[in-house]
């Protein structure tokens, strides 16, 4: 078949896409120790070189891979976990999807590679099973209780104590202890529970992710000599993190990301608020001053 220039120049894009796909879920695919996991990675990179050839029938020549793209993926597969990672590519195909529907009256082919993307790919991701997120009820209990508890320990201590050093001093305690709380409770339900979770490691990932949360929270304390300052930095790195971690939630999971992010943003700032007008009424009616 004869075809356009622009058409020409819009499926070398396709091209090189799809060939850069199918290197990363190769080399995903290589670093993974789960057979069945394994198996589905290898399906999806054949698939993506399937519709590489489909591309190149028509072009007529070969297109190289984006290095960059390879590597990018590779790595926030292996640092976020390759359920993320490969979510998150196909997140960027939609666009790709789009585009392929303006061709089902041009090429026939297009019709049925958009039916696989839909479709099988879609499907074989569901079918990923990752330590990570079968512990993600562990990790959002240890990260809420430390940005809830913490927020608002830090904003009543902001005002009661009014010393960066001795704030960071007195959260970093109570943080701590927290943690080592944390994790022996979810340690016992757990192991309370009918469930396939290793109860050591979900309260390795609750304690973990709450006392990774406290020093985080801590930080301005220990750098700022402003204590009010401190207490801003503290609430936009809150922010942050829900943002982020929600984030990572909606990708790997597919989770709504609005309405979490502000239920667990609303949490925290209530809190904080409401404990930081407790430490201005204690240091008001019982006259302390440190």
């Amino acid at each position: 078949m004869n075809i356009s220039e622009q058409l020409r120049k819009k499926l070398l894009v396709f091209q090189k896409n799809e060939i850069t796909e199918h290197h990363i879920y190769t080399k995903l695919a290589k670093r993974i120790k789960v057979p069945e996991n394994c198996r589905i990675l290898e399906n999806i990179a054949e698939q993506e070189l399937q519709h590489y050839h489909t591309w190149r029938t028509y072009t007529k020549q070969d297109v190289q891979p984006s290095t960059w793209r390879i590597w990018k993926y590779y790595w926030i597969s292996r640092i976020f976990g390759f359920t993320f990672g490969v979510k998150l590519m196909e997140r960027g195909e939609e666009d790709a999807q789009g585009s392929y529907e303006q061709l089902k009256d041009v090429i026939p082919e297009a019709e049925a590679v958009i039916r696989e993307e839909n479709q099988h790919e879609t499907a074989l991701l569901k079918l990923l099973d990752e330590e990570k997120l079968r512990y993600t009820g562990s990790m959002v209990l240890g990260l809420n209780d430390a940005l809830v508890e913490l927020t608002g320990a830090l904003a009543g201590l902001t005002l009661a104590l009014q010393d960066t050093k001795l704030i960071a001093l007195t959260g970093s305690i109570t943080g701590i202890a927290a943690a080592l709380s944390m994790g022996a409770s979810e340690y016992l339900s757990t192991r309370a529970e009918e469930t396939v979770k290793n109860p050591l490691r979900a309260s390795i990932y609750t304690g973990v992710t709450y006392l990774v949360t406290v020093l985080l929270l801590i930080l301005p304390y220990l750098i700022l000599e402003n204590y009010y300052l401190c207490l801003g930095c503290t609430l936009a790195e809150a922010i942050i993190i829900i943002a982020l971690f929600n984030y990572y939630i909606s990708v790997a999971m597919d989770k709504p990301f609005g309405k979490r992010f502000l239920e667990m943003a609303g949490l925290s700032l209530g809190i904080a608020a409401f404990s930081f007008f407790i430490g201005f009424l204690m240091r008001t009616f019982l006259h302390i001053d440190i």
